[in-house]
Formats: structure tokens, C-alpha cells, sequence
């Protein structure tokens, strides 16, 4: 009989789970307080568990989250772990520190459909949706593995040391929707992690559809992988924006702040030296988020570059960043420009790639494109921007 991973068991999953053992409700309530608080994953130290209950967890049951590979943490703090998602696939999880809070980056699925240009991630294909306990998985690991280092104990008395949790690893969460809502219910859930939604952040390259489910299922905070100001630009750099033009994910954006609990949409911007960072780009997306009587409250996060070789970009420089960040603030817009974290170990934004067994052959057609441009000439197959 196989093993069920209560980490992939949401607050009405475990209850339900608990009934079929033939348990009260109360009793997933301390289960999931033991798991998700103390970060026990032995049923033997769940004492104030029935020992019959806790008999039958020890035959059925299990606490599992992916297995560590690696661990690195930078000079600026920054930590990373590779982590074992089976069939010889990894993914990475990023713990961000700073002076009021700790920020942790995880991923959604092991590689990415999406195949942005900018990004590493997206160059190495996709192979799978990653399980709900493989996403809060790395949330438990990491909580308690930093407080281990730390000498801070388990449980609600110890000091938490995730306050924030990003979805802006690898993957596009909004493309494994069921097993990312599960996971961000236990995020928020008061006998779990009791996060606000507020503090949780959901970041999409702009699944249409599934940002309206989202706002009715489990609204938290939305950042909009934009990285373009028009849509001859964006279908070049986020080919999904040829299903969800710019248009339509505004709208989508408007509708979501009807339910989020903060009252604006962060859009992210990855700074593209000569490709997205003049300042009539800046303009353009002055007037996009101004789009006819609908403006979107919204503020702009710009993203330096983290260059690699297969992307064929470079980095905007400091004063071009500057330039135009200046020309949104000017328009009253709210704008900060993210500090590079972790580049000493491949942490930085853009830059998680794990190891994927590649399903979508992506590193194949690359591989055929870079022969048919020595071939025909170095612009065989690019997308152009064409201004009229």
C-alpha cells in the first residue's frame, strides 16, 4: 500500500483524511500543528496524539519533502538548495534575508513551459507539475532547516524565520493551479504557517483565465512578469503573450484587484539592454497601465538582467535603469529597482535552473537554431520589434 505524504493534505484534505482513520475533527488540527509548526515529521513524537492514531499514521502515513541535494549560502546571506523532485529531476528554493524580514522564493514545477527569452529557467524545457507537497515541501524544509542553523527552536514560541513567501521560482505557478492553490491554503492556515495574504506572492507571466479563478479561490499578492511595453515586444520575449495580449491581461489585473488584499499589482520588468529600456518603452507603458478610463494601480518593479550565454541579451546599464525608472516615476507611478541577490551562487532572479529532464526538447531546438544561424546569419529566426 502506498504511503500518503501529509504534506500534500490542505486544512479540509487532512480532516477528511482523519475521518477515514476513524478520527475526530480535531485531531488533523494537531496534526497539522506538529507538521507544519513543529516540523515533525516523526509520529512517535506527536504526543498528544491517541497511540492507536498514532500506530496507524506509522503504517500509512509519511512526512516527506523533497530531499536537499545541495546547499549554498552566499556572501550577502542569500540560501539556496537544490532539491530532488525524482526521475532525475531537481528544483531550487532561495531564501532571501533581510533586516525586517525573510523572503522565501520557491518553485512550482521542474522547468518551465513558458520559455521566456530572458530566462534560464525557461531554457532548459519543462518535464512536470510539481505535487502540492513538493511546493509547501520546500516551505517546511526551509523554515525549519533555518532554524536549525539558527539554534531557534520548533513550534509557535520559536521565531519564525520565513515572513514572506514568493512563487517566482521555477515554473509558471498559474500552469499548475490545483496543487498551487492547495499550497498556498496551507500557507495561510493558522494551524499551519498563518501567513497573511498580504506576505504571499503569487508571480505569473499572465495565465489570463486562471487570474480570474485565482481571485475567486485564494486572492494573495500578484506580481505580472511584464517585461514589455507593447505586444509586438512581449510575443518575443514571453510567447504566451501571443494566447493573453497585453489588453486582455490588463483587464484581467483590473478584475483581480476587486478581491486581492493589496490594493495594486506589482509588474516586474527584467531590464534588457536596447531591447525594452529606452525611454519611449517607458512612455508606452505609461500609457498602458492608463489604458482608456481603466488605471490599473500598479507598481514597477525593474529587474537588472542576470545574463547567460544561451539568452543572447545583456544587462541595461545603471544610468539607462535610472532614466527610465525616472520617467514612470514622473508619471506618479511607484517604482523601485530590485538589488541583486545571491549572484555568487545562481540565486539572483532568472537564474534558477535545477536540472530538468526536458519533455519540450527546448535545449534540442536551440541547439538546431544556433547551427541554422552560423548557417543563414546570426538574425535567422528572431523576432524583431517593428516600429511604424
Amino acid at each position: 500500500m502506498a504511503l500518503t505524504n501529509l504534506l500534500d493534505l490542505d486544512p479540509a484534505q487532512l480532516v477528511a483524511y482523519c475521518s477515514e482513520l476513524g478520527e475526530k475533527p480535531f485531531r488533523a488540527k494537531q496534526l497539522q500543528r506538529w507538521i507544519h509548526q513543529f516540523g515533525a515529521s516523526d509520529f512517535t513524537a506527536m504526543t498528544d496524539l491517541a497511540k492507536s492514531l498514532r500506530d496507524k499514521l506509522a503504517t500509512r502515513a509519511v512526512v516527506q519533502s523533497p530531499a536537499v541535494i545541495s546547499d549554498h549560502t552566499s556572501t550577502d546571506g542569500t540560501r539556496k538548495w537544490l532539491l530532488d523532485v525524482g526521475q532525475g529531476n531537481a528544483v531550487e528554493a532561495v531564501f532571501i534575508p533581510e533586516e525586517n524580514r525573510g523572503t522565501l522564493c520557491i518553485s512550482t514545477q521542474a522547468g518551465c513551459a513558458v520559455n521566456c527569452r530572458f530566462c534560464s529557467t525557461g531554457k532548459q524545457g519543462f518535464n512536470r507539475n510539481l505535487t502540492v507537497g513538493e511546493i509547501i515541501g520546500q516551505l517546511w524544509m526551509a523554515e525549519f532547516e533555518l532554524r536549525k542553523t539558527k539554534g531557534i527552536e520548533p513550534g509557535p514560541k520559536g521565531e519564525r524565520q520565513i515572513t514572506n513567501v514568493v512563487m517566482m521560482g521555477m515554473g509558471e505557478p498559474l500552469l499548475n493551479y490545483e496543487p498551487t492553490v492547495t499550497a498556498l491554503k496551507l500557507m495561510l492556515d493558522d494551524n499551519a504557517y498563518g501567513l497573511s495574504r498580504r506576505r504571499v506572492t503569487l508571480s505569473t507571466s499572465g495565465v489570463v483565465p486562471n487570474i480570474d479563478k485565482l481571485g475567486q479561490d485564494c486572492p494573495v499578492a500578484l506580481a505580472v512578469s511584464l517585461h514589455a511595453s507593447n505586444d509586438a515586444l512581449r510575443d518575443s520575449l514571453v510567447p504566451l503573450n501571443k494566447k493573453y495580449p497585453l489588453k486582455e491581461l490588463m483587464a484581467a489585473c483590473v478584475r483581480y484587484l476587486e478581491f486581492a488584499p493589496r490594493d495594486f499589482v506589482t509588474f516586474e520588468y527584467c531590464m534588457l539592454d536596447g531591447v525594452n529600456d529606452t525611454e519611449q518603452h517607458a512612455r508606452e507603458l505609461v500609457a498602458l497601465v492608463r489604458h482608456g478610463a481603466v488605471l490599473v494601480p500598479c507598481k514597477f518593479n525593474l529587474i537588472p538582467f542576470n545574463p547567460f550565454p544561451e539568452s543572447g541579451l545583456t544587462r541595461s546599464n545603471n544610468p539607462q535603469i535610472k532614466l527610465f525608472a525616472q520617467v514612470l516615476m514622473d508619471a506618479g507611478i511607484v517604482t523601485t529597482i530590485r538589488k541583486t541577490r545571491g549572484d555568487d551562487i545562481d540565486a539572483a532572479c532568472g537564474q534558477l535552473a535545477g536540472e530538468v529532464q526536458d519533455r519540450t526538447k527546448v535545449q534540442e531546438r536551440m541547439q538546431k537554431m544556433a547551427e541554422y544561424q552560423q548557417k543563414f546569419g546570426k538574425d535567422f529566426g528572431r523576432l524583431v520589434e517593428v516600429t511604424s
